[in-house]
């Protein structure tokens, strides 16, 4: 539509004569985008982008729709068609637009009212991964039918469910997904990081975008499988994406770019694409037989007469994956690629965006242990404190020197789990503060205390025709979803009773939603499993950093999400004691470190050996 109408004089000199043309970024105003989307599925039965909205001067909307051509054809009605209508029922019936919009805006307001009383219990956890495994695709991994997405979050959710119950045919879909997609051509083989999702079930071709939440989400799911099968391919996939990230994505003080765009020179997938000669012309005869062997490179192709670089007939990655011989060419392949043509790059720094890759940096901190990792993630979070925040509230978006927009509800919840994540990587008390301020903050703006949920937009931004919640997992977790569960998190580490009240208000509301099709609702199904199954909280009473090495050793060697860890030093007692009032029962005051298991509200009898609370957990 950009280019058949917006671009086009004809079309632009009538919307100029007879309207006022808005076009938003869905990414800066989501809150904008989440309401004008439900209008249009409640008049149309369907949605998508672009979105194409008709309203009143009071925001209330008569007609919506997504693509329109510029001329009519066939089921199709033409852009400018479609204008000179409205136009014509604007001068000759305004009332009946006028009844049109009220009668839209008054089932939009209603929608976003309604409540129920579900029930939610493990059955309904057990349902969301039977859902699942139901769609699961055992010959090339993934759910349903191309389009293939990656949504990491269930595979998130289907390891922790494999944990939990030892179910060898989640932890299988969860495999045989994570080794698929790298296998695929929606792995970047020569560059590293995913693009967006595969038009094809086999993850062959890809819609060429990068996105920097879903390298983000799918570090998040490697590193967790990696760290509960030990299988070094996962590993290995996690650290290539990280750094391209690292590589590709990251402002030069820290903070993440949101995306590569997947046209080269107005053609899509240019920028990937090889033919066996070029790569001949940069290797040489010997290395290029052996790299296009390698990667599927041919003279025939798999995508429009190139060939997109793949190891689907690999059938399984190795293990491990480090190829020195292909590494080397790898770097000289990448180089030409760089130079041979250009790739746009979406620039804007999200608050939410940037919380997500944060948390996945940490959590390859936790379990990897790499310092460069820390540091990354450490340099986005102080990025975020001078650029994105004033203090007391965030802000959207970041670029070319400027922060804008009011910060929604993932900006919060997203930003919360950052630090929480890296909370856990670190047991530093500090992020575990400010990850309780955050989600206070949140709380206090978006918290609805009467039916419970989080508005997606806050109480002091701007107002709109109605304050919808979201709660639909799509290409990443809803904020409602990350807050459940932040809030889950917290509660256990800090006891905090008021933390307690919204978060059984929070769960009430999410369960009146996700009951029906629990499967759509995996991050939710992820703080839900915080609550129906057993969680252990273990404190710590450590004298010497000594003590402090074992500790990190569990932590990155064993898959424990149901496991909460307070660590009370000398230095930390203080602060502990502000944020984790019980804290003060525990004693400091022998050179021996001490370490309480507790479970239900109950502890056992402190041990001196980490060893032995291993085996309990």
């Amino acid at each position: 539509m950009a280019h058949e109408s917006f671009e086009d004089q004809e079309v632009a000199d009538y919307l100029n004569e007879h309207f006022i043309s808005i076009k938003v970024d869905k990414e800066e105003r989501p809150d904008i985008d989440s309401i004008y989307m439900s209008v249009c599925q409640g008049l149309t039965g369907s949605g998508g982008w672009p979105l194409t909205i008709f309203m009143m001067p009071n925001q209330k909307p008569f007609f919506a729709g997504s693509y329109f051509p510029k001329h009519s054809r066939y089921q199709l009605p033409g852009f400018l068609d479609l204008l000179k209508a409205i136009h014509e029922k604007w001068l000759k019936d305004r009332n009946d637009l006028v009844h049109t919009s009220l009668a839209v805006t008054q089932s939009l307001q209603k929608e976003s009212m309604q409540e129920s009383s579900q029930k939610i219990n493990i059955k309904t956890i057990e349902k969301a991964a039977k859902n699942l495994l139901q769609q699961f695709d055992s010959t090339y991994g993934g759910f349903g039918h191309a389009p293939k997405f990656p949504t990491p979050h269930n595979l998130m959710f289907l390891l922790r469910y494999a944990a939990l119950k030892q179910d060898n045919m989640a932890l299988k879909a969860v495999e045989k997904t994570l080794d698929s997609m790298y296998l695929g051509g929606i792995f970047d083989h020569v560059g590293y990081g995913f693009s967006r999702y595969s038009t094809d079930e086999k993850w062959l071709v890809p819609h060429f975008e990068k996105m920097l939440y879903d390298n983000a989400l799918l570090v998040h799911a490697y590193i967790d499988t990696y760290q509960y099968t030990g299988k070094q391919s996962y590993k290995e996939i996690a650290e290539m994406t990280l750094a391209y990230v690292e590589r590709e994505l990251t402002h030069p003080e820290g903070g993440f770019y949101c995306a590569q765009d997947a046209d080269s020179e107005g053609v899509e997938g240019k920028y990937y694409v090889f033919d066996p000669k070029e790569i001949e012309q940069v290797l040489g005869k010997e290395d290029a037989a052996y790299f296009n062997s390698y990667f599927d490179i041919t003279k025939e192709g798999n995508f429009e007469g190139k060939s997109i670089p793949n190891r689907i007939k690999s059938l399984h990655p190795t293990t491990p994956l480090e190829d020195k011989r292909i590494n080397a060419m790898r770097t000289k392949i990448y180089d030409y690629r760089y130079k041979r043509t250009t790739l746009h790059k979406d620039d804007k720094i999200l608050t939410s965006w940037n919380g997500i890759m944060i948390g996945a940096f940490a959590k390859a901190y936790k379990v990897l242990r790499k310092e460069k990792y820390l540091h990354l993630a450490q340099a986005a979070d102080s990025f975020l404190c001078n650029h994105l925040t004033d203090g007391t509230t965030l802000f959207v978006h970041y670029r070319d020197g400027k922060a804008s927009g009011v910060g929604h509800i993932d900006d919060y919840a997203f930003y919360s789990w950052a630090l929480l994540e890296l909370y856990e990587a670190t047991l530093e008390t500090d992020y575990l503060r400010r990850s309780l301020s955050w989600i206070t903050q949140l709380i206090e703006l978006f918290f609805d205390d009467t039916s419970g949920g989080f508005y997606l937009y806050s109480s002091e931004a701007e107002s709109l025709i109605a304050r919808p919640k979201e709660v639909y997992d799509g290409a990443i977790p809803s904020g409602n979803s990350v807050a459940a569960y932040v809030l889950e998190k917290l509660y256990r580490l800090t006891g905090n009773l008021s933390l307690r009240k919204t978060l059984d208000k929070q769960l009430n509301f999410l369960t009146n939603e996700v009951v029906h099709y629990p499967n759509a609702f995996c991050f939710s199904m992820m703080a839900f499993m915080q609550e129906l199954y057993p969680t252990k909280e273990l404190v710590c009473v450590l004298p010497t950093d000594e003590s402090m090495e074992e500790l990190n050793e569990m932590i990155s060697s064993h898959f424990l999400p149901q496991l909460s860890i307070l660590v009370k030093t000398k230095q930390t007692k203080e602060a502990l004691s502000q944020l984790a009032e019980f804290s003060k029962d525990y004693p400091l005051t022998t050179d021996e470190p001490f370490f309480y298991l507790c479970e239900n509200h109950a502890c056992l009898a402190p041990v001196h050996d980490l060893t032995k609370i291993i085996s309990l957990l």
